[in-house]
């Protein structure tokens, strides 16, 4: 794959960010005035859902030609990072649907384009998991699909479902688009984190879908948008996870700073000690570090893509380290920050729900082990042949 050369485009850099990030602004105070009660209910407020929708945020991910702003990696992290930073659930909802709808636009083909993408501010939102593989038969004009998957954050938002399942008769993953409602929701999400991303199961049991509604899990050729939609599936998650571990930890640690001054000059203070002082720098250190290995890590990954080119399997592996990297960065800074706010972090409101949401975003397989010591083979030169499918480092 390192080997290829994409033909047909270069990256699009959006004009449209600074608009788009000034709208954003502009909602913060909502964002953040709603996150409790978005919590309370297991899923976003509809003033919430309307903002992030009349905000346009959603077509960061969309290809231009289909009407979207096709923002480019670094566009996308920092539209993520903000809205995380006003509500972790709501920038974990809006990282899973643009990437998916938008992901979804680029993969598919004219005919369900057309359909889901017929232009302007009318376009699918779609959500769903692709990790776990469910069943899909084969037949005349499609496949038949099956299984049960979890995860499916931002599905009470979601017009539509893409989901992955593999089809024995010709050995391919595949991922399917369709309506949600021909699928069965469980509303199960009862968990100590991300409440408010409503990211229940879900259930489909031999639907007919459209073999134009499907795409190969491993796809890497864009037939709408440019260069960005080459990175592939697992690298198009890195970027998003990656805005959202730095939104969440930034909030924290900007809470932690108005907190130290309140409790400032009172006695026995221990914001006053020159521990908590020395603490509160190295997690600014470690998070801005984190911050400048992900944006270094991009801007390569963006001149490499602008040339005509895929990701090599270093530059692979270094977008993974940089997600595993910010990630932990993350929860550190989370860890010091409810150590120094001592029961303020624990009694209910900002501190404590953003603590919870981000030990819960820790959890996601993008960040995990494996995929670290893979990384860690990569670049040590003992895996010299081998790539990268989804988040496995395979020989060749």
């Amino acid at each position: 794959m390192s080997e290829q050369t994409i033909t047909d485009s270069r990256l699009h850099v959006s004009n449209e960010f600074d608009a788009l990030m000034e709208r954003l602004d502009s909602i913060t105070p909502l964002l953040k005035a709603n996150a409790e009660a978005n919590e309370a209910g297991g899923r976003l407020t509809p003033e919430v859902e309307a903002a992030l929708k009349e905000s346009g945020a959603y077509k960061v991910g969309i290809p231009r030609n289909l009407g979207g702003y096709e923002f480019s990696p670094r566009q996308v992290i920092q539209a993520i990072e903000k809205i995380s930073y006003a509500d972790a659930s709501a920038g974990w909802v809006f990282m899973a649907l643009q990437m998916i709808t938008g992901t979804t636009a680029a993969w598919l083909g004219e005919e369900a384009t057309q359909d889901l993408f017929p232009g302007g501010d009318d376009y699918a939102l779609i959500a769903g998991q692709g990790t776990r593989l469910g069943m899909a038969a084969k037949v005349d004009g499609g496949f038949r699909l099956s299984g049960s998957w979890s995860f499916a954050s931002g599905m009470h938002q979601a017009t539509h479902i893409h989901t992955a399942a593999f089809c024995e008769e010709t050995g391919q993953a595949l991922v399917f688009t369709l309506p949600k409602e021909q699928a069965t929701l469980i509303d199960n999400w009862d968990v100590m984190g991300l409440r408010a991303t409503g990211s229940i199961d879900y259930v489909i049991e031999d639907l007919f879908v459209p073999e134009s509604y499907t795409y190969e899990v491993s796809i890497m050729d864009a037939l709408n948008g440019g260069a960005l939609y080459h990175l592939g599936l697992a690298n198009m998650s890195g970027i998003c996870h990656t805005g959202w571990a730095l939104g969440v930890a930034r909030r924290l640690l900007d809470e932690m700073r108005e907190l130290a001054q309140k409790k400032s000059g009172a006695p026995g203070a221990s914001v006053d000690t020159d521990q908590f002082h020395a603490a509160y720098a190295q997690a600014e250190a470690k998070l801005r570090s984190a911050r400048a290995l992900v944006m270094e890590t991009w801007a390569d990954n963006e001149a490499t893509l602008d040339r005509g080119e895929l990701l090599s399997t270093e530059q692979e592996t270094l977008t993974r380290l940089a997600l595993n990297n910010t990630t932990w960065s993350a929860h550190e800074v989370t860890q010091t920050v409810y150590k120094w706010a001592a029961t303020a972090a624990l009694r209910s409101g900002d501190m404590q729900r953003f603590f919870r949401d981000m030990h819960a975003g820790t959890q996601h397989v993008t960040s995990g082990p494996v995929v670290l010591q893979n990384c860690g083979r990569q670049l040590a030169g003992l895996a010299p042949n081998a790539q990268w499918v989804f988040l496995d480092l395979k020989d060749q």
